[in-house]
């Protein structure tokens, strides 16, 4: 684990920590994969146990085994929100805003919203508890900086991808300077920055900053995640040969990692086919979807497999068309 997840466990704070491989078990698109008009929804996590002002909070989990044993029943999502607002008041009244206290009940508050879905609301009070961080910590107390860690994932989570890379850019300045370059946070908070700024169309920064995460990460993973996301830049730029050179080098590593046949690995060879087929490389986009509808109707047992398999039919029939090959494309419609 590194510096900063062991820091998360020795504050009261909710940090918004989570676990994100480089691509999901379906065939949903990961976080890197989506396109950038259609930003991912991505809930954080509960609030961990905070105690404030006196009053120990219970887990979810210790929620359930007291109605297991004949408490009162378990608490709703409403229910739980409603019991951090009346905490938030009682603190804000007793100690004032400018209070460790009423701040870590402040973004735990802020992150059950978060989590329900109530994206505004999480927003304001995440701003609320960064202002009134910043006053009592400071900008570079450790405290500051996972408040500031989760407005920018809830910026991203509400859409807004500009305020986010500002947040980001603080992060990866102060996690540079404390840790280096090669930190696995100080990678992550590049990896946010470079996806805000694909997202909201700045496009050479996010290139160059993918490109730096990818020379300083260790996590082959990692890495291969990096380089859909600058796939994805390129090829929103126009550069689809780069696009594809980035596809390529990730369908090689998950070859030889998962297989051909593995539903992550299905995934980028479909969207090489859907590259060339942006790029008018039409001959190329035959070859490259044939292939790997051929690998997917042998690999079909898994439901997934059977749905993107039907999507590669379909963008090879699509594919035969272009290239003018039409009584190959009716065969597949």
């Amino acid at each position: 684990m590194s510096f900063w997840r062991a820091l998360l466990r020795e504050t009261g704070l909710t940090g918004a920590t989570r676990t994100r491989s480089a691509d999901t078990a379906s065939a949903v698109p990961t976080r890197e994969e989506q396109p950038a008009a259609r930003p991912a929804e991505v809930a954080l996590p509960s609030p961990a146990p905070v105690a404030v002002g006196g009053v120990e909070t219970l887990s979810l989990a210790e929620e359930r085994a007291e109605a297991d044993t004949g408490g009162a029943p378990a608490p709703t999502s409403g229910m739980r929100a409603a019991s951090l607002e009346r905490t938030l008041r009682a603190l804000v009244e007793r100690l004032g805003t400018e209070h460790p206290d009423t701040i870590t009940a402040r973004n735990n508050l802020a992150t059950k919203y978060a989590q329900m879905g109530r994206r505004q609301a999480a927003v304001q009070q995440f701003e609320l508890a960064l202002s009134e961080a910043v006053e009592v910590f400071g900008d570079e107390h450790p405290r500051t900086e996972i408040i500031r860690e989760n407005l920018a994932w809830a910026y991203e989570d509400a859409g807004r991808p500009a305020d986010a890379s500002g947040q980001w850019e603080l992060l990866l300045r102060e996690r540079e300077r404390q840790f280096g370059a090669a930190d696995e946070d100080t990678v992550e908070a590049r990896m946010r920055l470079a996806v805000c700024y694909r997202r909201s169309g700045r496009l050479d920064a996010a290139v160059a900053h993918y490109q730096r995460a990818i020379e300083d990460v260790a996590s082959t993973e990692r890495r291969e995640e990096l380089r859909l996301g600058l796939s994805a830049a390129h090829n929103m730029s126009g550069r689809y040969d780069e696009a594809i050179n980035q596809l390529r080098m990730v369908l090689a590593a998950r070859r030889r990692r998962l297989g051909k046949g593995h539903l992550d690995t299905l995934v980028v060879h479909h969207r090489i086919g859907r590259a060339y087929t942006q790029a008018g490389r039409t001959d190329e986009a035959v070859e490259t979807l044939r292939e790997a509808y051929r690998v997917a109707l042998n690999s079909s047992g898994d439901p997934e497999v059977r749905r993107l398999t039907l999507r590669l039919r379909r963008d090879l029939a699509g594919a035969y068309n272009a290239a003018g090959r039409y009584r190959e494309a009716n065969a597949l419609l």
